[in-house]
């Protein structure tokens, strides 16, 4: 199979008025969620690291650096609102179609392509309308690139987001910038190169900086091709190109763009909770149990936690030394459920994460490998909980789904909350209102820049 030709067909021949009412829906839903995220996010150390950096950097005033009061060049306004939207890791999540990938670890897909298309489509002078088309192709050829790429690709070490995200970055700019098939190829090509990032720096702030140049090279690639940068042919399926040397190979039958759109099926995550969403299943779960039976920290002798390999290696932290390490953290996380019923924004905070009280809970906690659990795969998020009370009773749990999830999707009303939380860290209400409206009509701006009101 010619995988290069597929995603080129594809990423070139996709228009927006023969999209399904449906996907576009869901287009919308994506963005908003995505948009609300970066805003949450640019208030994080790691953003401010990077917002420094750029501003430092300095160049042309092309692109929104959002949240920060920032313009930049459009490549590096991407790196910051990359950056941004991964920071707080409440960013959505690819599921996987097949039961030998990992469930809900091939990408979080919104966020290089919206970063990237964020930035490209304000430098280029683009209507909302072209940023939505621009978006769902590059999220489509991401998520398909995810799921076609042998496991051992992420199973390994590398982080897909930072990996096939630059690809999806890379579609996304080059759709808006009009590049033809000769550039979009030499694009991916560049890109293939381009793309970077392990798992090592999860729990640190080189994880969310992982989004942030995948957006950041997306638009280079494709600044690059249109300039005439050259690159190796048939960058994905090459004997040293991207599939090959990522991942060991690719299962052509997989890489399908558009057919299913994997944004319906079988879609995506939209996390409930700013941390690493393989604990999301224990967390609802929990909260459940603890609100229904009116618990307290008082309540609880002991929760033992159980699940495979697929759960506890990426939650590999025992205790966390920081917020960031804090989201990979079992007994933290539901350590934060017990003592205040929610892990929020506000929960990932050095206050709360050191807290004599966050302490105290989590010696309770214990963390255990199940071999039954294990046995079963990794095409759900499975885990289980034995939580033991002081008054003898005993409650056992097992957790495979979410709210944000497939089965539990995030209603309008829990997405607007979800969005008005993460804005009011940078935004007054009034503007948000202006925001949701704005993100949920996206088609009908005439220019990207519309979407924050002069001085937000």
């Amino acid at each position: 199979m010619n995988a290069t030709a597929a995603v080129l067909d594809f990423a070139l021949d996709a228009r927006l008025d023969q999209f399904p009412p449906t996907l576009l829906q869901e287009g919308r839903r994506a963005v908003l969620d995505g948009f609300g995220v970066m805003l949450a996010g640019s208030t994080e150390d790691s953003s401010r690291i990077v917002q420094q950096q750029v501003e430092h950097t300095g160049g042309r005033d092309e692109a929104t650096v959002y949240g920060a009061g920032l313009r930049a060049p459009a490549a590096l306004a991407a790196r910051a609102n990359g950056t941004a939207g991964h920071a707080m890791d409440f960013d959505d999540t690819q599921l996987s179609a097949a039961p030998d990938r990992i469930f809900g670890l091939l990408t979080h897909p919104t966020v290089g392509p919206l970063a990237a298309g964020l930035a490209a489509a304000e430098r280029e002078g683009s209507s909302g309308a072209d940023l939505l088309e621009a978006f769902l192709i590059g999220f489509e050829v991401e998520c398909k690139i995810s799921e076609a790429i042998h496991p051992r690709h992420y199973m390994e070490g590398f982080h897909s987001t930072a990996t096939v995200g630059t690809l999806g970055a890379a579609v996304t700019a080059a759709r808006l910038m009009g590049l033809d098939r000769p550039q979009l190829a030499m694009a991916l090509g560049i890109a293939s190169s381009l793309a970077s990032g392990i798992r090592l720096g999860f729990g640190t702030m080189t994880k969310p900086l992982h989004a942030g140049r995948a957006a950041e090279n997306g638009i280079l690639a494709a600044d690059l091709a249109q300039r005439g940068f050259t690159a190796g042919h048939d960058a994905l399926e090459a004997t040293w190109g991207f599939f090959r040397v990522f991942g060991g190979g690719f299962d052509a039958e997989r890489l399908s763009p558009g057919d299913p759109w994997t944004l319906l099926d079988p879609g995506v995550s939209v996390k409930p909770f700013p941390c690493g969403s393989l604990s999301h299943p224990s967390l609802a779960a929990l909260r459940e149990l603890v609100a229904a039976e009116d618990l307290g920290a008082g309540d609880i002798e002991r929760i033992t936690f159980r699940a495979g390999r697929n759960i506890l290696n990426p939650l590999r932290y025992p205790t966390p030394n920081n917020p960031l390490e804090a989201k990979f953290c079992i007994p933290f996380l539901l350590s934060s459920i017990v003592l205040r019923r929610r892990a929020g924004i506000r929960e990932f905070r050095e206050g709360f994460v050191h807290s004599d009280e966050a302490a105290a809970m989590m010696r309770r906690v214990t963390v255990e490998f199940d071999a039954a659990i294990d046995a079963r795969g990794y095409d759900r998020m499975r885990s289980a909980m034995d939580v033991r009370l002081r008054d003898g009773r005993r409650f056992t749990i097992e957790a495979d789904t979410y709210p944000g999830g497939p089965e539990r999707p995030l209603t309008r009303a829990e997405l607007h909350e979800k969005f008005t939380d993460c804005a009011s860290l940078v935004l007054p209400e009034d503007e948000t209102r202006r925001v949701i409206d704005r993100l949920e009509n996206l088609e009908s701006l005439p220019r990207i820049p519309l979407l924050l009101s002069p001085g937000s």
